[in-house]
């Protein structure tokens, strides 16, 4: 598929996802959002894809909700914003629940909803000029995108709440001592680092990442002996998988594991 929003590519197991939209600093509209839906649907269905970037162009990672285009609409505005919603959370739902590891690589403003698709992925590794704020408040609306979801649980209620209310903006620094950025490097240095770390999650054990992604993000609403049975059961899937025998063997035989020949 032939995408107007975004560049898609696909090298060495590791999917590369560049929002493209310059003209708009990124801007989320419709044709965006999915763009955004099919991409991710076709890394989470292909097993060729083993981890995944999602970085911006130029100098901005994403703006958020392209207000012009809501505007656009007149008094079919809510109808638009549901579908528009619909796709981009179905985006952000996958990335979620993938077993490819996702990496945000920001560089430059991730604002509204383009701070929700980075703190919505696993890894976020900033650049030193990156910044972020929630923004939605500013324009008299709410969070979307899992924001809300997110948010709170990597930094607390109080600061989640004032991020939302405040908008502040954050440095690459601030957002990694608050937890939101797992990594901060220089500008120059962005893509070259998050390609490493992308490649290093590629040759992993995907089986067990996905599996230990949704038990982590499940932990959140289980109780204590619930989690612990789920990460029972789990713990025993996972050693009759391919993955499972080969990563037990290779320790034996102290050797560096072959993930690739045992996924799916």
């Amino acid at each position: 598929m032939n995408y107007t929003t975004l560049a898609f590519d696909i090298k060495d197991n590791v999917a590369t996802i560049k929002l493209s939209r310059p003209e708009t600093a990124n801007a989320m509209n419709m044709d965006f959002a999915k763009d955004l839906a099919d991409v991710v649907l076709r890394c989470d269905d292909s097993p060729e894809v083993r981890a995944v970037i999602i970085t911006g162009t130029d100098r901005s990672f994403s703006v958020g909700g392209d207000l012009k285009s809501f505007a656009e609409q007149g008094t079919g505005l809510s109808h638009h914003l549901k579908e528009v919603t619909t796709y981009l959370h179905s985006a952000i739902s996958r990335l979620t629940r993938m077993d490819a590891p996702v990496i945000a690589a920001v560089n430059g403003i991730a604002a509204g909803g383009g701070m929700s698709l980075a703190i919505a992925s696993d890894l976020v590794i900033a650049s030193e000029s990156a910044r972020f704020t929630m923004a939605y408040t500013k324009a008299g609306l709410t969070p979307d995108m899992s924001s809300s979801y997110f948010l709170s649980r990597i930094v607390g209620l109080k600061r989640a709440l004032d991020l939302t209310l405040t908008n502040r903006v954050l440095s690459a620094q601030e957002a990694y001592e608050l937890g939101i950025v797992t990594q901060v490097v220089s500008d120059a240095e962005l893509l070259y680092h998050t390609n490493a770390m992308a490649t290093q999650l590629a040759n992993g054990a995907q089986t067990a990442f996905g599996a230990a992604k949704r038990l982590i993000h499940s932990g959140w609403n289980q109780t204590l002996e619930t989690q612990m049975e789920n990460e029972a059961q789990t713990i025993a899937q996972m050693v009759q998988t391919g993955e499972g025998i080969e990563g037990i063997t290779a320790f034996l035989e102290k050797r560096i594991p072959n993930f690739k020949d045992q996924y799916r």
